[in-house]
């Protein structure tokens, strides 16, 4: 991708407040940040600055535009090598020593606009295609929804071709025609003696066409801010905060350039039963006393309807049974649903079960249950 006029000029470190040193993932979590912060949809009148938040992550949210984002940053200084420079050990041409090969001069220029020949010629980016920005967008789903899967849709407030003109730009019944200046190029060849340098062309800012007669909804820029709905597959276990990429499906591309993706972030609700641990589901079943100690069968909720399980007897309270291939459906395989015993205590005996408890208490010895821990505390 050439670089663009914009990254001579705009600091998007700056615009996403953080420092050039930050990793992609504190870039990624600060775009995010500021993405909900100042969405059109929350915030109405802040179109502007989310545009603005998008193009910066578009370029360094990306490793490979960041990196030569970087280099063009770097490189701006001695992007006119017949001014002079401020910097420290430069000469008058801009370049430490105060003197420059050709070649050294076509290696430079070249690092900045990609297109950099031997011969100290080179070629300035121009407004030809772009990307369109990648957006994101959230989508709440219940505890089984993401469970199990489901096709739905989200709501997203972007730039998008215009309904009008279909993205020509141009007045319905009417075509962009080829701009006359620059004979369709898009670029105007300027010769400064040894060098040859090109620069886009200012009538049709470099995209090689002009529009006569601009669309009345667009006025010619080929796209519009609207609401629209995308649809979107969620697959079966899908986890809450997983972000599912839409080929595409984000801001439009300008110059005939491709749409940017969508990034659809989910967030799950909590179920009154099941709770989740990756692929395994996890589940509480209250037993009796009696049934921990002598064994029982008691009933257990899947996703699938109520299953008989068998409670080994003299099992204790927080016991896990697992019971394979009843957890969240994935692609390699089921997990398991993962059931802990939890051995009921009534609050309110009534009396004939406190005489019960009586007898068995006289019964048992908790002194010598108790004995080897005591014991161990004072070793």
């Amino acid at each position: 991708m050439a670089p663009q006029r914009e990254w001579f000029e705009k600091d998007y470190y700056k615009v996403l407040g953080v420092p050039e040193t930050a990793t992609a993932k504190e870039i990624a979590k600060k775009y995010r940040q500021l993405a909900k912060q100042y969405h059109p949809d929350a915030h109405p009148g802040s179109e502007e600055r989310f545009k603005e938040i998008s193009a910066a992550y578009d370029v360094i949210g990306d490793a490979d535009r960041r990196k030569e984002y970087d280099e063009v940053r770097r490189a701006a200084p001695f992007a006119n090598p017949f001014a002079g420079a401020s910097g420290t050990g430069a000469g008058p041409t801009g370049f430490p020593g105060g003197s420059f090969r050709v070649d050294d001069l076509g290696d430079l220029l070249g690092s900045i606009f990609t297109r950099g020949g031997r011969g100290g010629r080179t070629t300035a980016a121009t407004g030809g295609p772009q990307r369109g920005a990648d957006l994101e967008a959230s989508l709440s789903l219940s505890f089984l929804d993401a469970v199990r899967g489901i096709t739905t849709t989200v709501n997203v407030t972007s730039e998008a071709a215009c309904s009008t003109c279909g993205g020509t730009g141009a007045a319905p019944g009417t075509h962009p025609v080829s701009c006359t200046d620059c004979g369709g190029t898009g670029v105007l060849n300027d010769n400064q003696g040894l060098f040859s340098f090109s620069r886009a062309c200012p009538t049709c800012g470099g995209t090689g066409r002009r529009v006569e007669t601009p669309c009345p909804s667009c006025h010619g820029t080929g796209t519009e801010y609207r609401a629209r709905q995308v649809k979107v597959r969620i697959p079966a276990g899908v986890e809450d905060g997983q972000r599912i990429r839409l080929k595409n499906r984000g801001g439009a591309g300008r110059n005939g350039g491709p749409a940017g993706d969508l990034y659809v972030v989910v967030h799950v609700g909590a179920h009154p039963v099941f709770g989740r641990r990756g692929r395994d589901l996890t589940v509480t079943v209250p037993v009796t006393y009696p049934e921990a100690v002598l064994g029982a069968e008691v009933d257990v909720p899947t996703l699938d309807g109520t299953v008989t399980v068998k409670v080994p007897p003299g099992s204790r309270s927080g016991r896990t049974l697992r019971l394979r291939g009843r957890g969240v459906p994935a692609r390699g395989g089921a997990g398991d649903l993962l059931v802990t015993l939890e051995v009921a205590v009534p609050s309110d005996p009534s009396p004939e079960l406190r005489q019960l408890v009586e007898s068995m208490a006289a019964a048992s010895d908790g002194d010598a249950l108790r004995a080897p821990i005591l014991q161990g505390a004072r070793a």
